[in-house]
């Protein structure tokens, strides 16, 4: 007698759920590196401003009519989780501009990493803290001076807003139903970034920038963050949020291994450690730190 494995409902969701998720993350990354020659013409603060005003604009026109079904919480909370995305998008930007995709990517994960540690039970998440720590040290080399410390600041920057955003994030997805909530954040987080733009010394501001630049910025909102939101919001409704959280901890490899691919950034041997130190940490802390099943799962794109 033969007897065929037989894949559950449960099971096929699950698949589908990490390729989605898996997907959602190299487009990320594409879409920074796409960003990285853009940010060379027209400085990091327009680069971001472009992405994410298109970005405003596209989801905006989709959803315009249920925005105003939002409640004065709902309302001010997208205000607030826009503002994060501004300043997660703003100072990664900055950050790409003076470190490889890699080692900025891999900073910015403290700030999730962070979040993890902070919500993570057990002994262990003592661990994790000491492990990033030794991470970011092999991946900045205090002892030669090998990163650009502006680059540092800023990625380490973005990951503290990155941290706000994924919390906000969750309280967004708690009171407002669907994207209605991003349909209010995204421009909010445009408008942020364009006045940035203006006010950044030595920057152009959207009126000054050529128009194929203006096609590019449409560009790149459709790899980041449009496309990769839509991918999580599906991954989500198939896997739970410590699988979606281990997975995320795969950002900075993936990160590593574009920057070289696209970028021609070949990695040092101690930006590889120093990656798969961060990575192991993420991992650790996100096994310790789910949220309860009673709790919505909800993270976007960051970066």
């Amino acid at each position: 007698m033969t007897i065929n494995a037989v894949r559950t409902p449960g099971q096929a969701a699950s698949r589908q759920g990490v390729l989605l998720a898996v997907g959602s993350m190299v487009c990320v990354q594409l879409g920074l590196a796409s960003s990285v020659g853009v940010v060379e013409q027209i400085g990091p603060a327009d680069t971001a401003a472009l992405r994410l005003m298109w970005a405003g604009v596209i989801l905006l026109a989709l959803v315009r009519r249920r925005v105003t079904t939002l409640t004065r919480k709902g309302l001010w909370i997208s205000v607030e989780l826009g503002l994060a995305t501004a300043g997660s998008g703003l100072l990664f930007m900055a950050a790409v501009a003076r470190i490889p995709l890699g080692t900025a990517s891999a900073l910015e994960f403290m700030g999730p990493l962070g979040v993890a540690i902070t919500h993570g039970r057990g002994n262990l998440r003592r661990v994790w803290p000491a492990t990033a720590a030794l991470g970011v040290l092999f991946l900045t080399e205090p002892w030669n001076g090998a990163a650009d410390p502006v680059g540092v600041g800023c990625a380490l920057g973005a990951g503290a807003f990155w941290a706000a955003y994924i919390l906000l994030t969750q309280r967004v997805g708690d009171e407002v139903a669907g994207i209605v909530g991003l349909a209010v954040s995204l421009p909010v987080a445009g408008l942020v970034a364009t006045l940035v733009a203006i006010l950044v010394p030595n920057s152009g501001y959207p009126g000054a920038i050529p128009p194929q630049f203006w096609l590019a910025g449409l560009g790149l909102a459709v790899l980041l963050p449009l496309v990769p939101s839509t991918l999580e919001l599906l991954a989500l409704r198939r896997v739970n949020a410590a699988a979606y959280g281990t997975l995320m901890c795969l950002e900075p490899a993936l990160a590593l291994l574009i920057g070289l691919v696209l970028l021609a950034q070949i990695p040092r041997t101690s930006s590889v450690v120093g990656v798969l130190l961060v990575v192991t940490a993420g991992v650790g802390a996100e096994r310790t730190g789910s949220r309860t099943g009673s709790e919505p799962d909800v993270h976007v794109a960051g970066g």
